[in-house]
């Protein structure tokens, strides 16, 4: 088993540390999106690595540390850029996406949010790459249940957390056969783009909402460090940030 692993940020860096602890003769190639101590770990390792970048030198060093018989599988755990051809076709189990969702709930951008705006089923899953966004079929998910207290901090790192724990518990299984999923079906579920997150946080003083719709947009952009759902009144913006805490009775 030869995979390539394309890995950023702290869920990565686990990625990174289970393979190199459990399966340290796996791992052919580690690319990054920055230079970083990812990348450093991996060439004290002796293991080929790069910092990605989609030229011809990027994609000839991949090749080189595939040699003659090539990857197994692709593994993009917590990858932040889009894949494209050729990379895309060049293990031949193809690439195993990190989405934090449960598909095909909330493909695309910020899961966390509209899990808690939309109230639908929130949780992890493993997927293959296809030509679409966060389309490919399903390899592993895992159901996150979540209540009042919930935000959308809570949700994120909760994500993170139980994504790699995915993995690890899916990847020992996938090193030995072709990797299969199980068709999406697009028709149900949803997805969002970048854009759409300040619109749809934007308070209207003036506009009806249940309580309920209210408290779920507003705890769902609760999140320490970043904006948070926000009015104007009187040529003043504010910002609202909501704390639930569950009365034991």
């Amino acid at each position: 088993m030869k995979t390539f692993l394309m890995a950023d940020g702290a869920v990565g860096t686990q990625v990174f540390d289970y393979l190199c602890r459990e399966f340290p003769r796996d791992l052919g190639f580690v690319a990054s999106a920055q230079e970083n101590a990812l990348l450093d770990a991996a060439r004290t390792r002796g293991i080929p690595s790069a910092m990605f970048d989609p030229g011809e030198e990027f994609l000839a060093a991949v090749h080189a540390a595939g040699g003659e018989e090539g990857f197994n599988l692709g593994v993009l755990a917590w990858w932040p850029k889009i894949v494209k051809e050729p990379l895309l076709s060049l293990p031949k189990y193809g690439f195993l996406n990190f989405h934090p969702s449960y598909l095909p709930y909330n493909r695309g951008k910020h899961y966390n949010f509209w899990a808690l705006v939309e109230q639908c089923p929130f949780g992890v899953t493993l997927h293959l790459v296809d030509s679409g966004v966060d389309t490919g079929p399903v390899v592993a998910q895992r159901i996150l249940p979540y209540d009042w207290t919930d935000t959308g901090q809570t949700l994120y790192e909760r994500a993170q957390s139980e994504i790699v724990a995915l993995f690890r518990d899916t990847y020992p299984s996938l090193r030995d056969e072709p990797v299969r999923g199980n068709p999406q079906n697009l028709d149900e579920g949803s997805f969002h783009r970048a854009s759409e997150l300040d619109p749809a946080s934007q308070i209207d003083l003036d506009t009806s909402y249940t309580a309920r719709d209210l408290f779920n947009r507003l705890r769902a952009r609760t999140f320490a460090g970043k904006p948070a759902c926000c009015f104007t009144d009187h040529g003043h913006t504010f910002e609202v940030r909501v704390e639930i805490k569950k009365v034991e009775s």
